[in-house]
């Protein structure tokens, strides 16, 4: 197993210290995952992987089985929290990008569980044919209808999957407002979620307002981010955290995202992209 800082202290200091304390807020923890493939990340530090295998995978979804978690939309997790009757042993599962893996590797995994997960889409890459996004194959429309018909959510992952904060306003708007749209006339149904692309600016109050406002205005009810943590009740709605999840997330790790254990991660994560705003 390639050596992790993080992991370390998440199962060894961070969890533990966590496990002792009694629980004053109610949380869920939103899993993100992007590609589930054997896609070999050699060479980049195991903390910016994204990649997932299969075996992986399953596993996972195996743990969340044996420990009786229960797996709601996004949409169902926000509700929840928002009037304080969250199940306890709940979790969101949520894909970034798009990928057709998703439909070959990773829907047959959650059925054979009766699990649901919410599928992120950067819609400039769904097409009527296979198009690709950072080298890999993404899903169809055909295939996106599909997977709806078998009760996996759909939310907007932008159109062109931007680094937002160096557009305008205007251009913002459109990356929201067209991406919601095309999901919307595909699935014949609206679309209330949304995922930020590439990593959150938390040091920049102002940018995270100007969006939380077009993404209101837009019709959205609910979002997610790359932050780092459980999602908790006293969040913003619209840039909910969640756990990064990859290939070398073995089981004791993911129990210990799954309590909390990893939470202590956001505060430099925060720390870390406040420095850079202030830089800047």
């Amino acid at each position: 197993m390639d050596f992790r800082l993080d992991r370390l202290a998440t199962v060894y200091l961070a969890d533990p210290i966590q496990r002792r304390r009694s629980a004053t807020k109610q949380s869920i923890p939103i899993l993100m995952y992007h590609a589930i493939t054997e896609k070999d990340e050699t060479g980049l530090h195991p903390y910016f992987q994204t990649a997932t295998s299969p075996s992986v995978f399953s596993a996972h979804m195996q743990f969340l089985h044996e420990h009786a978690y229960r797996t709601m939309t996004l949409a169902e997790a926000v509700a929840v929290l928002c009037d304080g009757t969250l199940p306890l042993r709940s979790v969101v599962v949520t894909f970034d990008d798009g990928y057709s893996d998703f439909f070959r590797h990773a829907f047959p995994i959650l059925n054979r569980f009766s699990f649901t997960a919410t599928v992120f889409l950067p819609t400039a890459y769904i097409g009527t044919v296979a198009k690709r996004f950072k080298g890999m194959a993404c899903l169809t429309w055909k295939e996106v209808c599909e997977l709806r018909k078998c009760g996996i959510s759909f939310g907007s992952h932008t159109v062109t999957h931007p680094q937002l904060r160096t557009l305008n306003v205007n251009e913002i708007n459109n990356e929201i407002t067209n991406s919601k749209a095309t999901i919307e006339d595909n699935l014949g149904e609206s679309v209330d979620s949304f995922s930020y692309p590439f990593a959150f600016p938390d040091g920049d109050a102002s940018f995270a307002q100007t969006l939380r406002n077009v993404l209101a205005g837009a019709g959205y009810k609910n979002g997610v981010s790359t932050r780092i943590g459980l999602a908790r009740r006293d969040d913003d709605y619209y840039f909910l955290r969640r756990l990064p999840m990859n290939s070398l997330d073995d089981l004791t790790l993911f129990g210990a995202k799954l309590r909390g254990g990893y939470d202590w991660l956001y505060r430099l994560q925060y720390a870390s992209k406040f420095i850079r705003a202030s830089a800047g």
